[in-house]
């Protein structure tokens, strides 16, 4: 992943961050694409798995 690549993506997480409103039902579909940018960011992939994650995008 490139420096420009991380930096689009940290923003974009930012930016979700921002439009929280701390309902958890409201806020459920923001949280999961914050959680899905910050796997991708990480390298992150579930335990135990040979693949990426299909689910999730990571």
């Amino acid at each position: 992943m490139t420096a420009e690549q991380k930096n689009a993506i940290e923003q974009e997480i930012e930016k979700l961050r921002s439009t929280l409103t701390g309902d958890m039902f409201q806020d459920m579909d923001t949280r999961d694409m914050i959680h899905n940018l910050e796997m991708q960011l990480k390298g992150v992939k579930p335990m135990d798995s040979h693949f990426d994650c299909i689910g999730c995008g990571s």
